[in-house]
């Protein structure tokens, strides 16, 4: 038997209590940990990241207005006065439902977690629909790291500009392409525009940073789809008036370092000379939902997702509970308040269970509405039968998501950054640096062992070490795609 399974079954020997593992420590993940806080449980928390992301906000790290810490508080934190919750560092790269564990890895450690009741909530990363090369040049929005190194490549493509000899070359640089005109693709688009336009409009001497040129692609036929057409039409027009070209029904067919080539609806290709591309269109989820089909027998679709009964279980497995953006059920939308319901749907099934108490049917989302901002002062908003946009909808927007943010002081800083940003023309988080452009593009270049080989090291090799052993240092940063 492996050295950490011993550990791990002896720790919950001796408290007796049942032992419920969480995959994710994303909204459903977390929102799941802390529902369980009294129920008579041992929760273990398994997250990729030492962090618990607010991806709705990622792209305003990515433009400067907020801070990674801002949105991406430490989970530790956040379940430091839940006593019967411990959080453990590691990517999940196993799940045995007949065994009952799950096996977590870390820089050559292994782990395996047993597990009475099991919540996976892995989440998704970003889908290139096929074309994985295309992440060479056009990062994806899916993490921190994704954030900075955009942050980089934006700021960086004006300082180069400045530079700049040629004006073709001054024209690359200044061209920003966005890729997938959801509630992602539009809110970047915007502040992409609003930072050339009001904040950076003064700061450079041989450009023009109003001149810069954003475009908005997607192969839809409208912008924000799943808003409608009458709020995607307003999103549409507003992001026109702020300056973006808004490329509808256009598929990209092939990107490089120095542009992109699309083809419109007519099917004629064109070629865009851009040195940014953000790609904000198409999600895969985590590899895990296949790992589950193949045990359980349910079905997955194309984008990786599982199908999950109505008391969101696998069948034949009422203990495995999965949650988020890696379930199917009943069409419903990929967004952070099924996160959400969903983790403190389960928790309260699994408490239910336990206690021998009857169960609380199956899960009916309450949808709370969409909302997406395009510029300063200005946002669209779907709430139920009601429908808001402009300076009222970016009012709703700013509530709401302050509301989801953890943390007093996060809170309190995002209202400051906000003002700064929204009512003055600064942007407080303008430092960029070669590592963020360029690390994760050297890390896939050096290859997978360079985590264990060039930083610290587990002490007697690479073998299977106890959930306790904490001999090692911390673990270097890793690039999370879910």
């Amino acid at each position: 038997m492996d050295v950490s399974t011993v550990i791990e079954g002896h720790r919950h020997a001796v408290t007796r209590h049942p032992r419920v593992v969480i995959v994710g420590s994303g909204f459903g993940g977390l929102f799941a940990a802390q529902a369980l806080r009294k129920a008579p449980v041992d929760v273990t928390l398994i997250g990729r990241t030492s962090h618990h992301l607010f991806q709705p906000l990622l792209y305003q790290v990515a433009t400067g207005i907020l801070s990674e810490g801002e949105i991406a508080p430490a989970t530790r934190e956040i379940l430091r006065r839940q006593e019967n919750a411990r959080v453990v560092l590691g990517e999940v790269v196993d799940i045995d439902l007949t065994a009952r564990t799950v096996t977590s890895t870390i820089l050559g450690r292994t782990t395996v977690h047993p597990y009475d009741e099991l919540i996976v909530a892995a989440g998704a990363g970003q889908s290139y629909f096929g074309n994985d090369r295309f992440a060479e040049f056009a990062p994806g929005m899916k993490s921190i790291d994704d954030a900075l190194e955009l942050r980089g490549r934006i700021f960086g493509a004006f300082e180069l500009a400045e530079l700049a000899t040629d004006q073709a070359e001054a024209d690359r640089l200044m061209t920003f392409v966005v890729v997938g005109a959801g509630p992602t693709g539009v809110e970047m688009a915007g502040q992409i525009a609003e930072l050339a336009h009001r904040t950076l409009r003064r700061d450079f001497r041989n450009v023009d940073p109003t001149k810069a040129r954003i475009i908005l692609l997607d192969a839809a036929p409208i912008v924000l789809p799943s808003f409608g057409e009458k709020l995607g039409g307003r999103a549409r027009r507003q992001l026109i008036e702020i300056g973006v070209e808004v490329q509808l029904g256009t598929m990209v067919t092939d990107v490089d370092a120095d542009g992109l080539e699309v083809r419109d609806a007519d099917g004629q290709v064109c070629r865009i000379q851009a040195a940014t591309k953000i790609w904000a269109a198409g999600v895969q989820a985590s590899p895990l939902g296949k790992v589950l089909a193949e045990q359980s027998g349910a079905d997955v679709d194309r984008a990786g997702r599982i199908s999950v009964l109505p008391d969101l279980t696998l069948p034949g497995h009422p203990e495995v509970h999965v949650v988020g953006d890696m379930m199917v059920l009943d069409e419903l939308p990929g967004v952070a308040q099924v996160a959400i319901q969903g983790g403190q749907y389960s928790a309260e099934a699994i408490a239910r269970r336990l206690a021998g108490r009857q169960s609380q049917g199956p899960f009916r989302y309450r949808d709370k509405g969409s909302m997406a901002m395009i510029s300063r002062f200005s946002a669209v908003a779907d709430i139920g039968e009601l429908k808001f946009e402009g300076f009222i909808a970016w009012v709703l927007w700013l509530v709401v998501h302050l509301f989801y943010i953890v943390g007093f002081k996060s809170r309190i800083t995002t209202v400051l950054h906000w003002a700064v940003s929204f009512l003055g023309r600064s942007r407080s988080q303008r430092v960029v640096t070669q590592q963020q452009v360029y690390g994760r593009l050297a890390l896939e270049q050096v290859g997978p062992e360079f985590p264990s080989s060039k930083t610290w090291t587990l002490h007697g090799g690479a073998s299977a070490q106890g959930a306790d052993d904490h001999r090692a240092g911390p673990p270097s940063v890793r690039r999370a795609s879910a």
